[in-house]
């Protein structure tokens, strides 16, 4: 294969709204198959920047996520509640809570899979539950915009290639082979891209603002350029001319749709990605700036701080927020 002379990856999308999806990977993941008898009520409680869903493979059940009307979900539909909020799974809306799922006794078939046996003697139901983790700002700024509640119903075939791909996963879990922790990280990749893809074609919200940005045909092209190159000496010009479009003109619709001018949306992502590297301490401030275009470390820290709140040492030592978000 040859090598790209820019040393981009040759596999990576070209359009922004693609990017953003193709950075989707898991930093870290957790199953359980639950086997409930009626009534019965669980509370999931909050997991940070995680995403957590459930797919209902028998029976039913009510999610819950507070100030939201509970959704009823049945067999073969699927639920995400992307913002890592605490919220409560039951056979019925009055069922009084058995447990913290986190703190009830379970099976564990291995460190990433466990089997939860809960509830009463009354109607089965069977859930696979899983919660997973993620490292990049493009992500986590999709995954912001996701609504409380993500509800796919079992009508289509988007939702059976999700459900396709939990099966697999559980299949992987329940019978550990040599590279299966990739395998089930990989398709849980694929949960994801294929749970956001159903919502960007069916929700008119994730036509406007920043996603409407991406997918807009000029404005997508230069805030692609700007991921794929945050430390590039970008200006409004350089960016118009990315999107074929006049100064003034770009200028104008950029803030239009995606609610901020251009340069301060440059920085702002350039501040969120130093934010995930410093997080984890495997690089130095200095190293930072300079990848982000930074002449010193001195003025990337002062626009790191506007920016976060913070200063990048602070993160770096584990002192500052844990998101610009």
């Amino acid at each position: 294969m040859s090598i790209r002379p820019d040393g981009l990856d040759p596999w990576a999308p070209r359009d922004a709204l693609g990017e953003a999806l193709y950075q989707v990977r898991m930093r870290g993941v957790f199953y359980s198959q639950t086997e409930a008898g009626a009534p019965w009520a669980l509370e999931l409680p909050p997991f940070g920047n995680c995403v957590t869903f459930h797919l209902v493979t028998r029976g039913g059940g009510w999610l819950e996520v507070a100030d939201n009307a509970p959704v009823y979900l049945r067999a073969g539909d699927i639920a995400l509640v992307p913002h890592g909020r605490g919220h409560w799974m039951r056979s019925h809306p009055d069922a009084p809570v058995t447990g913290r799922a986190d703190e009830l006794p379970q099976q564990m078939v291995n460190e990433h899979f466990s089997v939860l046996r809960c509830g009463g003697d009354g109607a089965r139901s069977t859930l696979i539950c899983g919660v997973v983790s993620f490292d990049q700002p493009g992500v986590r700024r999709l995954l912001d915009l996701l609504p409380p509640i993500m509800h796919l119903e079992d009508t289509g075939e988007g939702e059976s290639r999700i459900r396709d791909a939990i099966h697999m996963m559980t299949a992987e879990l329940r019978r550990p082979r040599p590279g299966g922790e990739a395998v089930t990280t990989r398709l849980a990749d694929i949960l994801m891209i294929e749970a956001i893809r159903t919502w960007l074609a069916r929700d008119p919200a994730a036509q406007s603002g920043w996603l409407g940005a991406l997918q807009d045909p000029q404005l997508g092209r230069a805030i692609a350029a700007v991921h794929r190159s945050p430390g590039h000496d970008w200006t409004v010009e350089s960016l118009a001319r990315e999107a074929a479009m006049s100064r003034s003109a770009f200028a104008a619709r950029f803030t239009e749709l995606v609610g901020e001018p251009a340069m301060r949306y440059v920085t702002r992502c350039r501040m969120e990605l130093a934010h995930s590297r410093l997080e984890h301490g495997d690089t130095t401030v200095a190293a930072v700036a300079a990848d982000l275009g930074y002449q010193s470390e001195a003025s990337f820290s002062r626009a790191f701080a506007r920016i976060a709140g913070t200063s990048p040492g602070a993160v770096r030592r584990g002192h500052g927020n844990k998101s610009l978000r």
